[in-house]
């Protein structure tokens, strides 16, 4: 409807129009708020939350930030929605009536993080997308993203903080599972797939805004290090390969990727700024804006500005290479890197400190604040603020979406090795400690000596710390260890045996491929899909995205940049066998 006193709401103007005009309106304060990317509990908004400090998200949304990372997750979609519109009412009801804009880290993924499961709650449950990659199949990914869409928007969330398109080129980086792998073509057109999915063919009111990351890709992490902490900041190219990580954030900006997130490393021996990537202009203005031509919201990974000590490694400021600096001279680095959006952050009043003494101007901010309005407006958020609770009560989870899910899981179980043992025979008696039920499949018993059959399930090794957020990264060996072989290799020798194993990232199964009547891995599957899997009742589809290294060795002498580097892998990249009919 028009409205002449306030153009901005005006669906029948341009986007550009209402922009300039809201813009135009807006007080410093409110110009500011636009720039920061926080995180929400499902809670009342006068509901106080230690999170980053005491507050209430009413408090927030006072001081003018309307986008909030959902973290946690409530019991069904009715609950969603009516928390999404009860948050609205309180934003329309400032001043300008600015509505919010929720995103969200992935939920739909079947996987073994403690923070993974903590997200799911009532969405469909697919594979990492690891085993999205493992079906290989641009209509499948496309069809997982066209349901996340649905079911994000029924809930009222409008910014996917994925796809993920790091390539695995260093086998023991922490965050491989989130990937498509480490082919660069396949991470291509499955990235282009999901962006489709979310977006369609273009942002609009049925959309959910895709935020690609890590630009300019996470993978080549030295030591396989992860840089959310200060001991994994260096990213190294030994082989010179940087333009191989950017192939899958070009294909994906091709399709019409609507935000960016560069990741929290620090480029070590290259041409580029020795900072991190959300501090570095010679990568985000040099390379995402110049270059590449990219108009969109860039938002920071989370955390790059204040310290949180109380938090532990997870407040630690990730300013990898300007730690030195204050938090108004890193607010005001990211924005003259090229940058819009400061993620996990809420201390606007540093920003507006800066504005007022001089050292960022406000047209600056007006340049972000522009961006960050166009995409509330072209996904129809000032027209269609609030979602209908009923049509979420039966969206989300809803019973073919969950089925695609389950069809998924089970077609990305991948066969790597077989003697005839696969698939099993309905009844057999099997020894399977880590099952908590065979009924329908076989008979469990609880001797491997007494049974046809045993089957292990194991999952990718790594080296464990003990310290905070670390504790859910694995980082380090991909060997499994002395006491782990040892158990394996004692029931192989009893009965044949059928091992199932998780792959979060690459494992060296070396000490226990001969010894195995056969090796399934899979990247997140529930137990009846599997089970359908290893009795016949659906076949494994899934093929290798990464190769299997042989040792540790191998994978250290490989370079961290390069893609199927490690010589003489046990396993090649797109390896799986099918069962005989």
């Amino acid at each position: 409807m028009s409205d002449p006193t306030h153009p901005y709401r005006d669906a029948a103007l341009s986007t550009e129009q209402r922009v300039e005009d809201l813009l135009a309106r807006l007080s410093l304060t409110d110009k500011v708020g636009l720039l920061f990317h926080t995180m929400a509990v499902p809670v009342d908004v006068d509901e106080v939350v230690d999170l980053f400090g005491r507050r209430t998200l009413r408090s927030l949304l006072d001081r003018g930030v309307n986008h909030f990372n959902i973290l946690g997750s409530l019991a069904d979609g009715r609950a969603f929605a009516q928390w999404h519109n009860s948050v609205q009412r309180a934003a329309l009801d400032r001043p300008l009536g600015i509505p919010v804009t929720f995103s969200t880290d992935p939920r739909h993924h079947f996987g073994d993080n403690p923070l993974t499961q903590m997200m799911a709650g009532p969405f469909s449950q697919w594979p990492e997308t690891l085993g999205l990659a493992a079906i290989a199949a641009a209509d499948r990914v496309r069809e997982f993203a066209d349901i996340v869409r649905q079911e994000y928007v029924a809930a009222g969330i409008r910014v996917a903080l994925h796809p993920q398109l790091d390539l695995a080129t260093e086998p023991r980086w922490a965050r491989i599972n989130t990937t498509f792998g480490e082919d660069a073509d396949l991470s291509c057109r499955l990235g282009v797939a999901y962006v489709l999915g979310l977006q369609g063919d273009c942002l609009g009111a049925g959309s959910v805004a895709a935020m690609i990351k890590h630009f300019p890709g996470g993978g080549p992490q030295k030591d396989g290090n992860d840089p959310h902490f200060a001991w994994g900041r260096e990213q190294i190219y030994p082989g010179g390969n940087a333009d191989y990580h950017l192939r899958p954030f070009r294909a994906a900006l091709d399709a019409g990727a609507a935000e960016v997130m560069p990741y929290y490393g620090m480029p070590v021996g290259t041409t580029w700024d020795e900072v991190g990537f959300g501090f570095n202009k010679s990568v985000i203005t040099g390379i995402l804006r110049d270059e590449l031509g990219f108009d969109g919201i860039v938002c920071t990974d989370w955390g790059l500005i204040t310290d949180h000590p109380e938090l532990g490694d997870l407040g630690v400021a990730r300013a990898w290479g300007v730690e030195h600096l204050s938090p108004p001279e890193r607010v005001v680095r990211v924005l003259q890197a090229g940058v819009d959006q400061f993620g996990g952050e809420d201390c606007t009043e540093v920003l507006l400190s800066a504005v007022r003494a001089g050292r960022i101007s406000e047209s600056r901010i007006d340049e972000s604040a522009r961006r960050v309005l166009r995409v509330k407006f072209e996904l129809g958020l000032f027209d269609h603020p609030f979602v209908d609770e009923d049509s979420a009560a039966v969206t989300l989870g809803r019973s073919d979406f969950r089925e695609a899910g389950l069809r998924a899981q089970r077609d990305s179980v991948t066969l790597l090795t077989n003697s005839a043992v696969l698939p099993l025979t309905r009844g057999a008696k099997v020894f399977a400690p880590e099952f908590s039920s065979l009924q329908g499949y076989g008979e469990k018993v609880d001797c491997a000596a007494h049974a046809d059959v045993a089957v292990l399930r194991l999952k990718a090794p790594f080296e464990p710390r003990q310290e905070g957020m670390a504790a859910l990264f694995h980082h380090g060996s991909l060997e499994f260890g002395a006491d782990e072989v040892r158990r394996v290799l004692e029931v192989c020798e009893q009965v044949p045996t059928v091992l199932d194993i998780y792959l979060d990232r690459p494992a060296v199964l070396t000490p226990v491929v001969d010894a195995a009547a056969a090796i399934v891995v899979n990247f997140g599957v529930s137990e009846p899909a599997l089970l359908d899997v290893l009795f016949g009742q659906a076949a494994p589809l899934g093929s290798l995205p990464f190769d299997l290294p042989r040792s540790d060795a191998a994978v250290a002498a490989s370079r961290t940049d390069v893609a199927f580097d490690t010589a003489d892998p046990l396993f090649g990249f797109g390896h799986g066998m099918r069962y005989r009919r």
